[in-house]
């Protein structure tokens, strides 16, 4: 999809805008710009999206996202549709994302015409997503593990790469997302997204 800059669309679902996350995005997005990425990033929390409502309308609107609720979600639903690389950044709760990023991920239901009268079709098709998360427990074994394996499971569902989960485990507050090892990795990560999109 890429013939010029590389759009990367941050979904941030952190109730804290400057918290744990933010440090981690900041890092990954600023790697990301050097590289040469436009980056954009919406914050989540909010935000008025509604719960997905399972009425299926959104699956009788052909080219189109379809979902009946004119919410925040629309506009959110656009930019998605625009951007190369999807990364959702989030910390856990209860081994799952937040309120705010899970209703996106649930209203994302339009993107794939999968299931109603619009014929086969993937608004998305051809984007790439990943997962920065932050958590209490160690991420990989038990913390942000159940999150990364639903966007996988997602991802291969609709047919689209999953470049995987970028995690740091919260020790000491803030205080463990400011070291050279969370700033590198989320550098790397960068590094990593931007390679599998040229």
């Amino acid at each position: 999809r890429m013939d010029a800059d590389m759009n990367v669309l941050i979904l941030a679902g952190s109730p804290r805008p400057a918290g744990n996350t933010a440090e981690l995005v900041k890092f990954f997005s600023d790697e990301l710009a050097h590289g040469g990425a436009n980056v954009k990033r919406i914050d989540l929390n909010g935000l008025n999206v509604s719960p997905c409502l399972g009425c299926y309308r959104c699956q009788q609107v052909a080219g189109a996202y379809g979902c009946p609720q004119n919410d925040c979600m629309q506009s959110i639903a656009t930019e998605i549709v625009a951007a190369d690389a999807l990364v959702f950044a989030t910390p856990i709760y209860t081994w799952q994302a937040t309120a705010p990023m899970k209703a996106v991920m649930d209203r994302m239901y339009g993107l794939n015409k999968f299931y109603g009268e619009a014929p086969r079709e993937v608004l998305n098709a051809g984007q790439t997503y990943a997962l920065i998360a932050t958590c209490g427990y160690e991420p990989h074994a038990y913390g942000a593990d159940l999150l990364s394996e639903a966007l996988r499971r997602w991802c291969e569902h609709s047919a689209l790469p999953y470049l995987g989960m970028y995690a740091v485990r919260d020790t000491d507050d803030l205080a463990s997302f400011q070291t050279p090892e969370a700033e590198s990795g989320a550098r790397e990560f960068a590094k990593y997204l931007l390679q599998k999109n040229s």
